[in-house]
């Protein structure tokens, strides 16, 4: 090959090698701010497809239009009525103006340190400003635990909510994000991930939570007390009720099975009175003599006419 055909090869392959670097995809996760020397000659790409610039001269700086996180560092803050918890937080944010945040922050692991350096302040000024029932809960909406147990929510030593949560973590939002706007940046929302006490002083929360359990357990066995005393004596006023029923029932049906009785042996007895009498005589045998039964009685006593002649002659 001559020198003409390799300046023409020369020339194709650089040709190619800045189109190449020339061209670039913008993903639709991204949007990219074109820079040169530093400087920005255009508007940010914001749209997915195709995209170029000068190959050496200018830079193509990606950055992430989706949903970012950030995670704040567990922290010991003390509250206004002076309890030392642990608080850790975590946030949404998204750039929303790349060419604010390539010339203040320039990468996202700038932007995390500044995230750092200005939401867990904030965090920290809102939990010490409140006392900690606020940053616990967000309502006076009582516990299930003691949804039937009203007189246990009104000795709560923490007091009541007047702010709550919620506006706390609103509170840090807007403090937040206005001093993030310089860079580019909007905080979509930051929230408290988990709260917890310090070493020191979580046994005797968990003392006291355990004696309030207690007291409410044996709130509830002592009303279960009373109510299965009630109960046994609702089953004892049932029983003795049926149990005198059947009682009268028995003894009226006896009576009447005693006079039905009664009646038939008068009919029978009536017709023959002699037989009666050597029956009745027959009972009394069976009844007075035994085996180890004396009677001293005269021969002409009556009881033994039957005996002597059992025609009772």
């Amino acid at each position: 090959m001559n020198t003409k055909g390799w300046i023409v090869a020369a020339i194709i392959v650089s040709a190619g090698f800045l189109l190449s670097t020339s061209f670039f995809v913008v993903d639709e996760t991204e949007q990219v701010v074109i820079s040169r020397f530093g400087q920005l000659v255009r508007e940010p790409i914001t749209e997915p497809g195709l995209a170029w610039k000068l190959s050496v001269l200018e830079v193509a700086n990606k950055f992430p239009k989706n949903l970012q996180e950030w995670d704040g560092e567990t922290g010991e803050i003390p509250t206004l009525d002076k309890t030392y918890i642990w608080v850790d937080a975590f946030g949404r944010w998204l750039i929303v103006d790349p060419k604010a945040f390539l010339q203040t922050a320039g990468t996202v692991e700038t932007a995390l340190k500044r995230l750092d350096e200005i939401i867990d302040p904030a965090v920290r000024n809102a939990i010490t400003s409140e006392p900690l029932i606020e940053t616990v809960r967000k309502s006076d909406r009582k516990l299930d635990t003691f949804e039937d147990s009203t007189e246990f929510v009104d000795q709560s030593p923490l007091g009541t909510v007047l702010v709550g949560r919620q506006q706390i973590t609103e509170r840090i939002k807007e403090a937040a994000a206005a001093k993030l706007a310089d860079f580019g940046i909007e905080l979509v929302d930051v929230k408290i991930k988990r709260l917890n006490y310090i070493e020191k002083v979580r046994r005797s929360v968990y003392d006291r939570m355990i004696a309030e359990r207690r007291q409410i357990a044996e709130k509830f066995r002592s009303e279960g007390q009373g109510e299965a005393r009630k109960i046994l004596g609702e089953k004892e006023k049932e029983l003795k009720r049926i149990t005198s029923e059947a009682y009268r029932t028995a003894q009226e049906v006896k009576g009447k099975a005693d006079g039905q009785a009664a009646a038939i042996y008068a009919t029978a007895f009536g017709r023959d009175a002699e037989f009666y009498s050597f029956l009745r005589t027959l009972e009394l045998y069976r009844e007075s003599l035994g085996k180890d039964v004396r009677l001293v009685l005269s021969t002409d006593s009556e009881f033994l006419r039957y005996l002597k002649d059992p025609s009772g002659n």
